[in-house]
């Protein structure tokens, strides 16, 4: 009775193949996982309320005993973690005209 072979529908390898490839494409197009990751890693972690899980992405990591982003962008900003419990990280839009600006020095952000 139950020695029957388990037969998988052609449809289900299909759809099997194609939540595969959308994984592969949002691990490479996106930086979600990443990010996923980073969060559950440690708690102390967040993605910017302007941003998004989709598209913040780190570009400056601590470097000691906790991993957690010292500077991140996306689309339209820059973003600064600043260790303030009221104000934990800056942002500044990218489209900023701030004389001698850069990225990676939150000391040449214009902002108040």
């Amino acid at each position: 009775m139950f020695g029957a072979c388990l037969v998988i529908h052609p449809l289900s390898k299909r759809l099997a193949v194609a939540v595969a490839v959308v994984a592969m494409v949002l691990t490479w197009a996106t930086p979600v996982f990443s990010n996923a990751l980073m969060l559950l890693m440690d708690r102390m972690n967040f993605i910017p309320g302007e941003s998004s899980i989709w598209t913040f992405k780190p570009y400056e990591i601590n470097q000691g005993s906790s991993n957690y982003w010292l500077y991140g962008e996306d689309a339209r900003s820059y973003y600064h973690f600043a260790y303030i419990p009221n104000a934990p990280y800056r942002s500044i839009s990218k489209s900023n005209q701030c004389a001698g600006f850069d990225k990676r020095d939150v000391r040449t952000w214009c902002i108040p």
